[in-house]
């Protein structure tokens, strides 16, 4: 489904470019709190939760056409795991609140998707591009969580003053 038709003003220049990106991240915040409603996160996290994905959507979408998929995806995903660090740290609540949902928009069950299509219509060449590449983008947000959980946990105490020991 093109997104011009439901929003006519896509339709034009180099402005359409910009308003694309704005609505598909807006769409990507806002499968994220849906994704969030559905995992049970608490309600009062759902913000966070939409932030977390919108903005690993808007940092996906402008690196893609400077980088590859997998390479723009694996900075996206660590973005995602950052963000879901330090809320998790600010809110003192467990990462996976805010990574599991956040993580959702970079997914690419559009690549699985078509991976299965193309195999069962007997397109195998087209199938083992698509799974391929989709396999690259899971391993990318796999490093991309590795790379950042690996990090200690003090670093995402920002803002927090240390108390002195009685």
């Amino acid at each position: 489904m093109n997104p011009v038709s439901f929003f006519p003003f896509l339709a034009e220049g180099a402005a359409s470019a910009t308003a694309q990106t704005l609505v598909s991240t807006l769409a990507a915040a806002g499968g994220t709190v849906a994704f969030a409603l559905l995992f049970g996160v608490p309600r009062q996290f759902y913000p966070c939760c939409g932030m977390i994905g919108g903005a690993g959507w808007l940092l996906y979408s402008l690196l893609e056409g400077r980088l590859s998929a997998a390479a723009a995806t694996f900075f996206a995903a660590v973005l995602v795991m950052l963000l879901s660090r330090f809320f998790a740290v600010r809110e003192k609540c467990p990462v996976t609140l805010f990574l599991i949902s956040g993580i959702i928009p970079l997914v690419p069950g559009a690549g699985i998707y078509w991976a299965a299509y193309y195999m069962v219509t007997d397109q195998l060449t087209e199938a083992a591009d698509a799974g391929f590449a989709a396999v690259k983008a899971v391993a990318a947000i796999v490093l991309g969580i590795v790379c950042i959980f690996g990090l200690p946990q003090g670093l995402f105490a920002v803002g927090k003053g240390r108390r002195k020991k009685a």
